[in-house]
């Protein structure tokens, strides 16, 4: 039982991970009805900025705050390039267009910071709390309770602020929003900056527990992804409960069959929910015209 516990809590965390990189994918997917593949690499630039900075002996805030910046610029510069030059694009250019984007980010990481792991320090310390005979690290509470504090924040975002409903309004029909008033423009380069910051919000969470390295993301992407897809890529609640389920099911798979096969494990249940349920197990079916 306490093994079974100890599996638990290591997946919810990893799976919570997930749950931030599947947000973002969903906020750009509900605002654009854009796949952005470039998503895991703001967890990158969060983990790896921060740690470079560090190594400049900077202050962590500044450090933090440092490692933002340097993902807001980048979340301005692939909103550019989607929104502004590629907006209409065929859904398939789209696509690589934001993979091209990821690989470019890639190797700007890899000269900015070269081929090293990188990892940086807890501020809660390596010593973890024994909880029944569980080992918790102090850090995987700090993941939990933030990814419940972006869910909490984005849903008020966007039912309770004009600037989250006009993002809603867009989603739902943009010329009628722009009709009205709503610039979609600084809705769109919100959207980017948002599923930025919650990438780079979960580079930071992870990067005490996993070293990170240049490509990190590529994983992070594909987890995201999953996740998203997995809960039902336009609902906030589903893609953390996909998330959520993706580590879990990752977790449990390394601890009693193999760690070889927990990615197979996990993409195995992925592709049985989109032959069974393709908007995901939380999301609405819709309708459109093609």
């Amino acid at each position: 039982m306490v093994d079974f516990l100890q599996f638990l809590v290591a997946g919810l965390s990893q799976g919570a991970i997930y749950a931030l990189v599947g947000l973002g994918f969903s906020v750009i997917y509900r605002a654009t009805h854009i796949v952005n593949f470039a998503q895991g690499e703001f967890v990158m630039i969060g983990g790896l900025g921060t740690a470079g900075a560090l190594s400049f002996a900077l202050p962590m805030p500044l450090a933090i705050l440092s490692a933002l910046v340097a993902g807001c610029v980048a979340a301005l510069v692939l909103d550019l390039i989607v929104i502004r030059l590629a907006r209409f694009a065929p859904a398939l250019l789209l696509i690589i267009v934001t993979i091209g984007a990821s690989v470019a980010l890639r190797g700007a990481a890899q000269l900015a910071w070269g081929r090293n792991f990188h990892s940086i320090p807890s501020p809660f310390g390596s010593e973890p709390l024994h909880v029944y005979g569980v080992a918790i690290m102090p850090q995987v509470i700090l993941i939990l309770v933030t990814t419940v504090g972006a869910v909490v924040g984005l849903q008020w975002f966007f039912r309770r602020t004009r600037f989250g409903q006009a993002m809603l309004a867009a989603a739902i029909n943009p010329t009628a929003a722009s009709l009205v008033g709503i610039e979609l423009r600084h809705v769109y380069t919100a959207t980017f900056l948002i599923a930025g910051l919650l990438g780079m919000i979960a580079g930071l969470l992870i990067t005490p527990l996993a070293m990170v390295h240049f490509e990190s993301g590529l994983a992070f992407s594909l987890k995201g992804f999953a996740a998203a897809i997995l809960g039902g890529l336009g609902s906030v609640p589903g893609v953390v409960a996909g998330g959520l389920l993706l580590g879990v099911v990752e977790s449990l798979s390394a601890g009693y069959v193999s760690s070889a096969y927990k990615d197979a494990i996990a993409f195995l249940l992925i592709i049985v929910v989109l032959l069974t349920r393709p908007e995901g197990v939380f999301g609405r079916r819709s309708t459109g015209r093609v």
